[in-house]
């Protein structure tokens, strides 16, 4: 085993000797007793924080009066500290109390040692902390926010996709020490579907609405943002369909949201109120991303390892170009039936507006402009570089050990 080190902190991704929990004479089994408690907790405070995340816009969009401690808030900010908490006592322990197996395959910073997953947790878990003070300030200086990321709301989101890729991290290196660890990969892609989820709710202006399916930008944003975590997840998921399980858990996490949101009934209290709202506004349906990322599967998951840069290359045009044609395959027609009064039901929860939109024939209307051939060639190239990241973070994930 070598060990590398740079400036003060060790940050070693090789393969490390096993701490006491998962050393070679303890049988491995694929139960939950091999998953330690603190994954768990990590996992928990990911799931805590994308609910809290889509109520707090539903929130604003049903009600629209705010306070800091809106059940939506306090859910964020619950998963914030039992991420941080949670790391925060395994970094303890690994530092004063862990075995020298524990200590060895962990990475250092200013002294103290534990998991890399677990560092980016606490990162993620203090910058959501600063946030909040922040935000309450802003709205108390300039009123609701009028986009999602607001100054505020950029440094929760950084804390909250530095805690969900926490949680993968913790999930990978676990993973990549067991030759038996299915429910680990399983959550590795959970963990990875939570993410997608969290950044396609960033790009709800640019993505979420199927009013805007069938313009340039909406398949130039989604093949920026997309490509890099679908291929990346499947590069580094042992299962044969890394991206597409993350897919589907994304979509299967936003489905249930617009069915138990709409479940509650609200009302608008702060004006002006411009239509009747009479329970709370629901996202809209998820993007059919499952369908794509099989796609992506299939090429990924043939690229050998090592990769030679110029076939790497070519395999992410590849993989870009599939992303992109498959994704307006499918959602092309899709948005069409979205913006369709067969939508308009509890299943689909189409056709559900803000307060403080006013009604018009705006709402089955598309919005952008016709998608041009140029617009596409864009979406291709964007895309084919997305991929390229993805396939790199990929391959770095592989190699995660601590």
């Amino acid at each position: 085993m070598t060990t590398r080190a740079s400036g003060g902190a060790s940050t070693t991704l090789e393969r490390a000797p096993q701490s006491e929990e998962t050393s070679a004479s303890t049988p491995s089994t694929p139960s939950t007793a091999s998953i330690p408690w603190y994954l768990w907790a990590v996992v928990f405070a990911s799931t805590s924080v994308v609910v809290g995340v889509i109520w707090d816009i539903s929130w604003h969009r049903t009600i629209g009066r705010d306070t800091f401690w809106t059940p939506a808030h306090l859910a964020i900010y619950l998963g914030g500290a039992t991420a941080g908490l949670a790391c925060g006592w395994l970094v303890l322990r690994t530092t004063f109390a862990g075995s020298t197996a524990d200590r060895s395959a962990g990475v250092t910073f200013w002294g103290f040692r534990g998991p890399l997953g677990a560092w980016v947790c606490i990162w993620g878990s203090f910058a959501m902390i600063a946030s909040g003070p922040f935000d309450d300030w802003w709205h108390n200086a300039y009123g609701l926010d009028v986009t999602i990321l607001s100054p505020p709301h950029t440094v929760l989101a950084a804390g909250i996709v530095a805690i969900q890729v926490g949680a993968m991290l913790m999930a990978l290196a676990r993973q990549n020490n067991r030759s038996d660890a299915r429910l680990l990969q399983v959550l590795f892609t959970y963990a990875g579907g939570v993410l997608l989820l969290m950044m396609a709710t960033l790009a709800t202006e640019e993505t979420a609405f199927p009013n805007s399916h069938r313009g340039s930008l909406f398949y130039m944003v989604s093949g920026g943002l997309f490509p890099i975590f679908l291929v990346g997840i499947s590069r580094a998921s042992p299962l044969g369909w890394g991206a597409a399980a993350s897919s589907a858990f994304y979509m299967l996490f936003l489905m249930m949201m617009i069915w138990i949101l709409q479940l509650f009934p609200a009302e608008p209290l702060l004006g002006p109120i411009l239509r009747p709202v009479d329970n709370m506004v629901p996202p809209s349906f998820p993007i059919l991303l499952v369908v794509p990322a099989l796609a992506i599967d299939v090429i990924a998951r043939a690229l050998p390892r090592p990769t030679p840069r110029l076939r790497a290359w070519v395999t992410s045009v590849l993989l870009g170009a599939a992303f992109v044609l498959v994704l307006l395959a499918v959602q092309w027609f899709f948005s069409a039936f979205l913006l369709s009064e067969g939508a308009r039901n509890y299943f689909f929860g189409a056709d559900q507006w803000d307060y403080n939109s006013g009604p018009g024939p705006w709402q089955h209307e598309y919005w952008d402009g016709p998608l041009t051939a140029r617009g596409l060639g864009w979406a291709v190239l964007i895309g084919a570089v997305s991929a390229r990241i993805g396939l790199w973070w990929g391959d770095w994930m592989n190699r995660v050990r601590r």
